[in-house]
């Protein structure tokens, strides 16, 4: 690899980083986002206004309010994993500039429709919400509440945002695809703007490769697990299979639990601080500072599915590299579970200060959660299904997500505003997400077992000294 090709790399990975920091992840900002919108009027008109003779007093009910900020999070995060599943087609189909082109048009005109927004017109928040919820951003919303403090108008910050669509445009046509990557990746293989000097780019191969004949973008034949030598799994069969089956229902307990969270947030803090928009101001800045330290838990899990790849000793290939990494992520989806049932525990508790807790296990167990869920689905199907079983998942555990307004609509009713049995049963749900590691544990003894008929050692034999 030359000089230029390592730039083109390195610039790709670092712009990559500080694009998803930046514009991906609109649904874990929408508490700052919140807290905004209701000081600016916001569907104010939906709060009731009541007297209480006996403390000679009036008593705002802003109930409905908040329950119309919750219908809004719901659709936005539905439409947030629901669209992942047709847009993991057109990737797999058209490639990367295709893709990134639509996002990048839902983006935009989603923060248009934010900037121009006004109490008055504050339905338009419902398509706006969506179609930011599918095109991207989370560090700008997580800092909002913070910028809008300081002076700065919810106008300026969203055309702000709308402008940097021109940044997305950039890396794509300069220092992305064109089309799919291919697999397995060809020795000179290149991307992006050509760079100069370098002749034997992938694109100047396929203009020269005569009509016809295959190229380095047809896959090789390989095994559901990642072996080589049969030919791969169709989608449907690894959309009906029982791993996948189980891996969705890992994804839509957790979830779940993450997104009743989320949406409920700023009424939870408004109800254990007792109306003191002093303590739910910091209690959300906190919430704020906590997701951008998502970044840094990420890597982690990463750790985890990689442990077995560290040492001096020989690698496993082919099938027995499929199996090692598919063991390797049985620790990976036991351990994401684990922190979920410990946030939803503190979550549970209604404590003011304990919240602190529950914003660190959060965000800690949601880096884990879709890490591990883009990584557990490139481990145990065809890389060739990626786009579209990451899609249909999202799509799927989106249909679970839809669950949390009924719990809203109950913790409001007949609960009388106390979230904790919603919060008890949500502990329960996600105890269910423990079925994925124990299903995923016996689908490696079953393929070991066949590894082992087809006379395939499992092990290295011992270096004689």
């Amino acid at each position: 690899m030359g000089a230029a090709g390592l730039a083109k790399r390195l610039g790709t990975f670092l712009s990559g980083l500080l694009e998803c920091g930046i514009f991906c992840g609109v649904i874990f900002g929408w508490a700052s986002l919140v807290f905004v919108l209701k000081k600016l009027g916001y569907f104010e008109d939906l709060c009731e206004v009541t007297s209480d003779p006996s403390a000679n007093r009036t008593l705002t009910d802003c109930g409905r309010q908040d329950e119309q900020f919750s219908l809004v999070f719901t659709i936005g995060s539905f439409m947030n994993n629901f669209m992942t599943f047709p847009m993991g087609f057109i990737f797999d189909r058209f490639g990367t500039t295709v893709a990134r082109l639509i996002a990048i048009s839902l983006y935009t005109g989603g923060a248009l429709l934010v900037a121009f927004s006004t109490p008055a017109l504050a339905l338009l928040l419902f398509p706006a919400m969506s179609m930011l919820s599918v095109g991207g951003i989370l560090l700008i919303l997580t800092n909002m509440q913070v910028l809008h403090e300081r002076g700065l108008t919810l106008r300026a910050m969203f055309l702000f945002m709308a402008a940097c669509s021109a940044w997305h445009l950039l890396r794509t046509f300069f220092l992305l695809p064109r089309s799919r990557i291919p697999y397995p990746l060809p020795p000179t293989y290149d991307y992006g703007a050509r760079c100069p000097g370098r002749s034997r780019s992938y694109r100047t191969h396929e203009e020269k490769r005569p009509p016809g004949e295959p190229g380095p973008e047809e896959p090789l034949e390989q095994r559901p697990g990642g072996g080589e030598g049969t030919s791969p799994a169709p989608f449907w069969a690894c959309a009906r299979s029982a791993l996948f089956g189980v891996h969705v229902l890992w994804l839509s307990a957790m979830q779940l639990r993450h997104y009743l969270f989320i949406g409920t947030l700023n009424p939870l803090l408004d109800h254990l601080a007792r109306g003191d928009q002093r303590l739910v101001s910091t209690y959300t800045n906190a919430f704020a500072f906590t997701q951008l330290c998502g970044v840094l838990c990420a890597p982690w899990n990463g750790l985890i599915l990689d442990r077995h790849k560290r040492g001096k000793g020989p690698r496993p290939e082919g099938a027995l590299a499929a199996l090692a990494d598919l063991r390797a992520s049985v620790l990976s989806l036991t351990v994401t579970v684990v922190q979920c049932v410990l946030f939803s525990v503190c979550a549970a508790v209604p404590v003011l200060p304990v919240q602190f807790a529950t914003f660190v296990l959060q965000v800690v167990s949601r880096s884990f959660l879709y890490g591990g869920n883009a990584a557990f689905l490139a481990i145990a199907f065809p890389p060739q299904h990626f786009g579209k079983l990451y899609g249909l998942a999202m799509a799927l555990s989106a249909l679970v997500a839809l669950l949390q307004y009924p719990c809203l609509a109950l913790v409001r009713g007949p609960l009388r505003q106390d979230p904790f049995y919603v919060n008890v049963a949500m502990v329960a749900v996600v105890l269910v997400a423990f079925a994925s590691p124990v299903v995923v544990a016996r689908e490696c003894r079953r393929r070991a077992k066949e590894l082992e008929a087809a006379g395939t050692p499992l092990a290295e034999p011992p270096t004689p000294h």
